[in-house]
């Protein structure tokens, strides 16, 4: 199998946009093969193997349906049954004990 890579950018407006409407002091967001953080420095989020594994499967999400599709599953499932019902977080949390998901990933500078 393929190693993927993703690239993850620290300190990002659309992040921070996302942590106010979340209310939320630290935020990882992904959009494409991009982790976007806010609130949190990539060494520390990259130590958090549960919310860094749960980012991974987003990315997983983005290349099995695409950006446009992706993004309007993600947006139509969280305004039918809200954020933490919603199929795609739900796969993402369930990411989070998956001990091989990191393997298939690679940082890229």
């Amino acid at each position: 199998m393929p190693v993927k890579p993703f690239t993850i950018k620290e300190n990002s407006f659309i992040a921070k946009l996302a942590a106010q409407k979340l209310r939320s002091k630290n935020v990882a967001i992904v959009l494409g093969s991009r982790i976007h953080l806010y609130g949190v420095s990539k060494e520390h989020f990259l130590r958090n193997e549960r919310w860094l594994r749960h980012e991974l499967k987003h990315i997983e999400q983005y290349e099995r349906l695409g950006f446009i599709r992706f993004i309007a599953t993600y947006l139509w499932q969280t305004f039918q049954v809200g954020y933490y019902q919603c199929g795609l977080e739900c796969e993402a949390r369930a990411a989070e004990t998956d001990e091989t998901i990191a393997e298939r990933f690679m940082l890229s500078q």
